[in-house]
């Protein structure tokens, strides 16, 4: 009998009486205790007043019913196809709506409604993957500062691939923890090329000057990233510079004269195809002889394979020695090793690789000195 006399009143009450009376009635439904007709009488109230003419009233709706998962669902499915203020209010909140649902919606939805979703307090693996697959710049920065959404890594890459020469979305990416390490190589990679264009726009130097630059600046932070990679990372690392064509035999070497003799193993496993176990245990065993049938299987130039011996040699005296007292002493020896070594094979040619090692020494003397100053001003 109430039910029927409210919606008798709603016919003549003004507007902000409606609302006030809808957000009351909808609070009822969800927290009074009624017998079964009165909550069937209630819900079909709650139905009639989504088509009150006002906005306020189905506002006030979804505002009573949004966060509650004993709403009506055929009421919050109207409210989310409303104007998009209501709309979005629904959608940020109600945990009503399955995935596929949402995916649909992100698919097709303004950006207002795809950020309402992107902010949702748990947001599952398959709507981050949506969103990050056809969701506008500010519905994926939406996602990736919310605590309560799963993202697959899939999605972090696809994120990165689409926005990230953006320098807002490209922080927000490198500021995570635990963003893997491929996607970050491909973010500081992104960063290189769009200074190098601007290097070279400006006119600041040479097209060929500014590539070498850019490039050298990718594989000291390839480098760096390597380093602090876990072991199960390294192999996606690998693949991903694979792919893009930056894993080159200066890269390798790089790696290992700053002793990062792990991501070496890595890189032949993926470009031998053979298990990294087994790469591992030929890399560490230091029989030259079984090592240079999977260097040459990777497809890495024989001319380079001295080099790399020297390096891996000096790598395991250093470390049979205890480790190397800083850096730059083993910078120094582990270059003059190696260089020592490539001189020899290439009748002292000065090629790339050569070239390469000596700003590398260079770069890491630098490091080593600003390093040594830091301490010195610290103490």
């Amino acid at each position: 009998m109430i039910v029927h006399e409210f919606l008798r009143w709603i016919e003549t009450a003004p507007a902000g009486h409606r609302a006030e009376a809808a957000h009351a009635l909808a609070r009822a439904f969800l927290y009074s205790e009624v017998d079964d007709d009165t909550r069937s009488g209630m819900e079909a109230a709650m139905t009639v007043l989504l088509d009150d003419s006002s906005v306020d009233v189905r506002f006030a709706l979804a505002d009573a019913l949004g966060s509650s998962p004993e709403a009506p669902r055929h009421v919050l499915l109207t409210l989310a196809a409303d104007q998009i203020d209501i709309a979005a209010l629904v959608l940020s909140r109600s945990p009503i709506f399955l995935d596929a649902e949402l995916v649909d919606i992100v698919a097709g939805a303004a950006d207002t409604l795809q950020i309402a979703i992107a902010g949702r307090p748990l947001v599952s693996g398959g709507v981050s993957a949506a969103i990050a697959e056809v969701g506008e710049m500010a519905t994926c920065r939406t996602l990736l500062e919310n605590s309560g959404a799963e993202i697959a890594r899939i999605s972090l890459k696809r994120i990165a691939e689409r926005f990230g020469d953006d320098p807002d979305m490209r922080d927000i990416l490198l500021s995570r923890p635990e963003l893997p390490a491929d996607i970050r190589q491909m973010l500081i990679r992104r960063l290189g090329d769009t200074l190098g264009a601007l290097v070279t726009a400006k006119s600041w130097m040479g097209d060929g000057q500014a590539e070498t630059l850019t490039r050298e600046a990718c594989d000291r932070a390839t480098v760096a990233i390597a380093a602090e990679t876990e072991s199960e990372e390294l192999v996606p690392l690998v693949e991903h510079l694979r792919v893009t064509g930056q894993l080159t035999t200066a890269l390798l070497l790089r790696a290992l004269c700053a002793g990062n003799v792990r991501f070496f193993e890595a890189a032949l496993a993926v470009l031998s195809g053979m298990p990294e176990g087994r790469v591992a245990s030929l890399v560490r065993a230091g029989r030259a002889n079984a090592l240079q049938a999977v260097y040459a299987r990777a497809g890495l130039p024989m001319v380079a394979f001295d080099a790399f011996i020297a390096a891996l040699e000096t790598c395991k005296r250093m470390a049979e020695r205890g480790g190397p007292s800083d850096r730059y002493r083993f910078t120094r020896e582990m270059v003059e090793n190696v260089l020592s070594r490539y001189h020899d094979i290439t009748d002292g040619e000065v090629n790339e690789l050569m070239t390469m090692l000596r700003r590398f020494a260079a770069d890491q003397a630098r490091e080593a000195a600003r390093d040594y100053a830091r301490m010195a001003t610290a103490a």
